[in-house]
């Protein structure tokens, strides 16, 4: 398949530069595929910004880089309208989010007014700034950054925010045999700076081309009943919303034509069902308290939940 011939070159281009995030990588690749954004949320130092970036320029997108801070404003964001005096009137700034995919780089360091200025331009790829209307470029993208284990001078993301993005991928620490290949290619370039250069032509054709993959109804079912088993799941207060089963199968069917298929197969809906939905859960307080994650339940949920009996093999 052309997609998953364009998929490898750009896995391999990423992969030439980042070392061992091979399962991020994907993740993150199927979601864009998929047309949807990332929360990338994992320790510093993981090499999440060098991912985001290195897949913009695999992809051949535009990109544009926010550092997210505790002064940044909304208009920061969405762009304003200043005074030109060559024309003696107000003409409109585009702000960064005016790209084919923004790097929110440590967003949960921005306060929620400044937040909540993405969550129109997620959802409906669009800005509104003093009541006019800006469409965005089409793809659009936002790789979000996340740091979860500081808290001093961070706000953490609302439900509604969390919503937007397809998956949140954690990176992990790698293997040692992968940490010593970082420093050995750091070494061999003498520079600190990478590029990665397009390997992909037209993102929207290989977009449109996923919308194409066939989907089992007995997987749509499947998609359905581990959304809805987080909502009667003792330990959690609010459950995922059908925005939740809905990215289970946006995702799975980029899964698919990664893997060189045109069907899905069960085991793209388990392959992207924690990135998909753990965040979208709310825990009960005690729950929450006694340190379990929503990691723990939707893993839980692979196991109990039965998996369709009908679906293609």
């Amino acid at each position: 398949m052309i997609v998953r011939d364009s998929a490898k070159a750009v896995t391999d281009a990423v992969g030439a530069v980042v070392v061992g995030r091979d399962r991020a990588l994907r993740l993150t690749l199927a979601a864009v595929l998929a047309g949807g954004h990332v929360l990338l949320e994992d320790v510093p130092g993981l090499g999440k910004t060098l991912l985001a970036r290195s897949l913009a320029g695999a992809i051949g997108l535009e990109f544009a880089r926010l550092q997210c801070t505790p002064d940044l404003q909304p208009a920061d964001v969405t762009g304003s309208f200043v005074f030109d005096p060559t024309e003696r009137e107000f003409t409109f700034r585009p702000g960064p989010v005016f790209t084919g995919l923004l790097l929110a780089d440590e967003i949960n360091r921005t306060p929620p007014k400044t937040q909540s200025a993405l969550l129109e331009a997620m959802q409906e790829r669009q800005v509104t700034v003093e009541g006019r209307t800006f469409a965005l470029p089409r793809p659009f993208h936002v790789l979000a950054t996340a740091n979860p284990v500081e808290y001093e001078g961070t706000y953490p993301l609302p439900e509604a925010q969390l919503d937007r993005f397809l998956l949140r991928v954690e990176i992990g620490y790698p293997p040692a045999e992968d940490e010593v290949e970082v420093l050995r290619r750091r070494l061999e370039r003498r520079k600190e700076e990478t590029t990665v250069e397009p390997v992909v032509d037209d993102l929207a054709a290989l977009q449109a081309a996923v919308e194409q993959v066939d989907v089992d109804p007995d997987i749509l079912r499947y998609c359905v009943d581990l959304a809805r088993a987080t909502r009667d799941h003792p330990s959690v207060e609010v459950g995922a919303s059908p925005r939740g089963s809905q990215a289970l199968l946006l995702v799975a069917r980029a899964l698919a034509v990664l893997d060189g298929r045109d069907f899905v197969l069960p085991e793209d809906v388990k392959e992207c069902a924690v990135p998909a939905l753990a965040h979208r859960l709310t825990l009960r307080p005690e729950t929450w308290s006694s340190g379990a994650t929503g990691i723990e339940v939707v893993t839980e949920l692979l196991g109990s939940v039965p998996g369709p009996a009908g679906a293609r093999a």
